[in-house]
């Protein structure tokens, strides 16, 4: 059962000196160990727009070595005009593309009401960044019992994070992964959408064995800093990281929702390349490249 993890006194104590392989909370998706040594890549696209779409691209990143796909079916976007997704036909869309790819795949529950659909369907709950103060999407979340991916609030600290794991944990579920995304400060927009806050990896690695994936397409905002904050990500001990993903130029010019950030297939091959060169980061130690 997971350790508690609210009080960051007490999990400082408990978790000092657990910086040895094996001490990491390992959290299964559809088949794929996250947390167990070796970075697991999610990548996919920003929000499911059609079937053609989101399967073209889920092929694109199977072929380029992604563990699971990754896709929003409910949209929070800040302007309520903007693309909210397609919602139940996107779920139904994403069960389709894992039937034809074999891709688990981990979506949004932006509403409590919402989850028990969402769960019926994905792989993986995903919570996030605007949701994760949401306390009864939370609990309800964690009484679904599928893992959950919670993201970290733009400007959440670290005791309120895993607070909202604990609630979540509370719930009776211990699958829960952290997932950095970047927070905002007065120099956010200047150069990145956010800024990817890399130093947290380190003081969760001594009050939290819950695994740590990293979000830098979120932090970025444009494609081009993508695969350089991916590989920071992993130099820094990340469990992996979630990405998101066009198919071509033409797809990212017709994408409704953050076409900017979407990388290209060959780019997504290199980072998962470089993945896979990484140095085990399940000893939650800082991981460097394989001679």
């Amino acid at each position: 059962m997971l350790e508690r993890f609210a009080d960051l006194r007490v999990c400082r104590q408990r978790w000092a000196g657990h910086r040895r392989p094996g001490s990491t909370h390992v959290v299964e998706v559809a088949g794929v160990p996250i947390g167990a040594g070796v970075p697991v890549v999610i990548a996919g696209p920003c929000a499911v727009e059609s079937l053609d779409q989101t399967l073209t691209i889920a092929r694109a990143v199977k072929a380029a070595g992604a563990s699971l796909l990754r896709g929003g079916s409910h949209k929070p976007r800040t302007s309520p005009y903007d693309f909210q997704g397609l919602g139940t036909e996107a779920l139904e869309i994403l069960k389709e593309v894992r039937r034809l790819t074999g891709l688990g795949f981990v979506t949004e529950a932006m509403d409590p009401r919402l989850v028990e659909q969402v769960a019926g369907c994905a792989d993986m709950l995903q919570i996030g960044s605007r949701s994760m103060h949401n306390v009864p999407l939370l609990k309800e979340a964690g009484q679904a019992g599928l893992p959950v991916l919670l993201k970290r609030g733009w400007s959440a600290t670290v005791h309120e994070w895993l607070c909202a794991a604990e609630y979540i944990a509370q719930a009776g579920n211990d699958k829960v992964v952290l997932c950095e995304r970047g927070i905002r400060t007065s120099c956010s927009g200047d150069y990145a959408r956010n800024v990817l806050d890399l130093n947290v990896l380190a003081p969760l690695r001594t009050i939290t064995p819950l695994p740590v994936l990293v979000d830098p397409s979120h932090a970025a905002g444009t494609a081009e800093l993508v695969p350089p904050l991916a590989r920071a990500a992993l130099a820094a001990g990340a469990d992996g990281l979630l990405v998101e993903v066009t198919a071509s130029e033409k797809m990212r010019a017709h994408a409704q929702c953050d076409p900017l950030q979407g990388i290209l297939p060959d780019a997504l091959g290199t980072i998962v390349a470089y993945a896979a060169g990484a140095e085990s980061a399940g000893s939650r130690g800082f991981a460097t490249r394989r001679s």
